[in-house]
């Protein structure tokens, strides 16, 4: 009977809001190795302690990952998780940024590779979180399991407006899909009596939302943004196996400098970074014209990702911080996806369906 049940129910129990929690702690990750280094940079590198002492920043990482931990099995409520993530996304930074001392006999910061060993971490971590999220979508158990933790969030500290109405969206998603009538029953009236809570992360941001100039909320931006990607990644391929086949090439004169590296580690992961972001850009672009449904967005945000958090460690290491103002560009790519991503799913766009191997915009 355990055997049964255990197989009915599966091996593990996906939440809905898991993968945003997992992109925002990579994020963070990535940004702290950024402004670390530029700040390590700019002060001279200098050491904390004296003597024959170094105080590592990496211990302070490792701290930091401590706390979020204690935090999340301590405290309950959706502020406790965002600061666990926040918490945590900044250790893991610190932590990764001195990955060059542990894998040298030298303890060398400086260490080339260490850009490589953090492009492929990073890449286990998006690439677990895509196909936990997307190898099938959340079923009705999943939905409602989702529900009842923020139920569970409301008993605890009240909800706030936008928590109780991703809530409720996902016990009707939930019901439609076949979950037992008592349970949603149960779930839905823990959503609707619980205390109302003051969301003030939610207020922050849609303050700012409402500082950015109306252009730049505008959804033709979407299309801009879009074909840029595919036009930018596209020329990205195209150059970047064209180095390759001629074994680098440059040339160069008054007006114009023109180079095409070799085979190399960076080119590589540079071409793949681009070759996942056409993939994912290009047919989202053109669904964009045919469907009204979400996952062309979020499909755009997964190739902004890409670009973002994977040419951003290659440049840093192939260009010292130049790799800054890529890491910006990418940012401001991802940001107008994502706040364009939650519009949409707020106000109920469709979905795919189970047939669909698309993402699903329900768990965004």
């Amino acid at each position: 009977m355990d055997t049964e049940r255990r197989h009915k129910r599966g091996a593990i129990t996906r939440s809905s809001v898991g993968p945003s929690a997992a992109e925002a702690f990579t994020i963070i990750a990535i940004a702290t190795i950024l402004i670390t280094r530029l700040y390590l940079r700019l002060t001279g590198y200098p050491q904390i302690g004296g003597g024959d002492l170094h105080i590592a920043h990496a211990l302070y990482g490792g701290a930091l990952m401590m706390f979020a931990l204690l935090i999340g099995w301590l405290v309950l409520g959706f502020g406790a998780r965002t600061v666990c993530v926040v918490l945590g996304g900044i250790g893991f930074g610190l932590f990764l940024d001195e990955v060059g001392k542990f894998v040298t006999k030298d303890n060398d910061y400086f260490y080339g590779p260490a850009a490589e060993i953090m492009y492929i971490l990073v890449v286990v971590i998006l690439v677990g979180v895509r196909v936990v999220r997307d190898f099938r979508p959340l079923n009705a158990r999943e939905r409602l399991a989702s529900a009842a933790s923020i139920a569970a969030d409301g008993v605890a500290r009240g909800l706030a407006l936008r928590r109780r109405e991703i809530g409720l969206r996902l016990v009707d998603q939930a019901s439609a899909e076949g979950a037992d009538a008592d349970d949603v029953a149960s779930v839905r009236a823990l959503l609707v009596s619980a205390d109302h809570a003051s969301d003030r992360l939610h207020a922050l941001q849609q303050h700012v939302i409402r500082l950015i100039p109306n252009f730049l909320r505008s959804p033709r931006l979407v299309t801009v943004v879009g074909w840029l990607m595919v036009v930018g990644a596209l020329v990205s391929v195209a150059f970047g196996l064209l180095g390759v086949a001629l074994g680098g090439y440059l040339y160069e004169d008054e007006k114009i400098t023109l180079k095409l590296d070799p085979l190399s580690i960076a080119t590589v992961i540079l071409l793949v970074s681009a070759g996942l972001t056409l993939a994912m850009a290009l047919p989202a672009m053109i669904a964009r014209r045919r469907t009204d449904s979400v996952w062309p967005l979020v499909w755009l945000r997964n190739g902004a990702l890409v670009f973002t958090l994977l040419n951003a460690l290659v440049d840093f290491a192939t260009e010292g911080f130049g790799a800054v103002m890529n890491m910006s560009i990418g940012l401001c790519m991802l940001a107008i996806l994502s706040y364009h991503l939650d519009l949409a799913a707020r106000s109920g766009a469709p979905v795919p369906s189970p047939s669909v191997t698309a993402p699903s915009g329900t768990a965004s």
